[in-house]
């Protein structure tokens, strides 16, 4: 390993420990930092995803809420974005998605994968 990887390394096993969650040994911090990454990186793509797909038919604003709520573990402003995106969905008295939303959401991505795999195969 380089110097700079080095550095890079120690401060984020640093950063790990002085997070709040207080890890005993270097392995855990270490595991805490990939942790970290995986969930930074998975939330960022999804989120993408889901802007990417707001203008189609298909669940894009749901998409993108699922990928700020995975940020949001780590990431202040997903937080904060996440709770804009959480009142433009529709949602009942508890704050959670109606059933018929969710089989609406779920039949129309179904219909679009359909409409892609017939256009792309049967064309």
């Amino acid at each position: 390993m380089s110097e700079e990887e080095n550095r890079f390394e120690e401060a984020a096993i640093e950063a790990e420990f002085e997070t709040g969650y207080r890890e005993e040994t270097r392995q855990e911090a270490r595991r805490g930092v990939a942790t970290r990454l995986f969930r930074v990186t998975a939330g960022s793509f999804i989120t993408v995803l889901g802007v990417i797909l707001i203008p189609l038919p298909g669940p894009g604003l749901l998409v993108v809420a699922i990928g700020l709520g995975v940020l949001s573990r780590d990431v202040a402003w997903a937080d904060r974005l996440l709770q804009i995106v959480r009142r433009r969905l529709p949602s009942d008295s508890e704050g959670r998605l109606p059933r018929s939303t969710i089989a609406t959401i779920v039949v129309l991505a179904l219909a679009g994968v359909a409409f892609s795999v017939w256009v792309v195969f049967l064309d």
